[in-house]
């Protein structure tokens, strides 16, 4: 059996002109997750990312706890979805600045957003549901692919939340709502082989569980 371990970005600049970099915060909680995987000896035989730079990033403070690694494997079926774009459809062409400023006002507007978007509701989304999850379909095969014991993915909450639906056979609501509660940093893992592909944990930040780093749990 082969084991894939999905790890969400950690804590990107929500607010900020350009989202898509590390906080301060992210950088540190990388490394921390390095320093887990490497002192659980999780050491992986095939690395990928999506495209996105906080991918990427996430992945350079994870590599810090360990030696030589695989070269990193690209896939942009790995982004996550739009959601800018999608809360700007969602209202007709242009969403109020608060949704994407505030962070409680957008969580509640994107989880909205998502429903809708995944019933085909909403007009010229950035791309369609359907779209999305054959993309992320896509690039869990070809990670999947036999030749490596243990496969790492730094991706984003959304092709989580999708991967893991489609292997629990969830109805599409109840992906939006594990879809919210993806950790930054977060370690989901499944064992599969050629022929089965199944959940073994979900959502863990044990390098975040210690009493002085609790506070240091993020969404974004």
């Amino acid at each position: 059996m082969q084991e894939l371990i999905l790890i969400r970005h950690a804590q990107a600049s929500f607010g900020a002109d350009n989202y898509d970099l590390l906080s301060d915060l992210g950088h540190t909680q990388s490394e921390w997750l390095g320093e887990l995987l490497a002192g659980y000896g999780l050491k992986p035989d095939r690395l990928a990312t999506g495209t996105l730079r906080r991918h990427k990033e996430t992945l350079d403070g994870i590599r810090k706890a360990f030696g030589d690694l695989p070269e990193t494997e690209e896939y942009a079926g790995f982004n996550e979805y739009d959601f800018s774009g999608l809360l700007n459809a969602h209202h007709g062409g242009e969403a109020p600045e608060h949704l994407h400023k505030d962070q409680k006002a957008h969580f509640q507007a994107l989880r909205q957003t998502l429903a809708a978007w995944q019933r085909d509701e909403i007009d010229n989304p950035p791309e369609m549901f359907s779209e999305f999850a054959s993309r992320v379909e896509d690039a869990r095969r070809k990670t999947c692919r036999p030749g490596a014991k243990r496969v790492l993915a730094v991706t984003s909450g959304g092709p989580i939340a999708e991967i893991l639906g489609a292997a629990l056979r969830m109805p599409l609501d109840s992906r939006v709502e594990f879809n919210m509660q993806v950790k930054n940093t977060s370690i989901t893992r499944f064992i599969f082989n050629e022929r089965v592909f199944y959940l073994h944990s979900f959502n863990e930040t044990p390098h975040l569980d210690r009493l002085d780093r609790v506070a240091q749990r993020t969404y974004s």
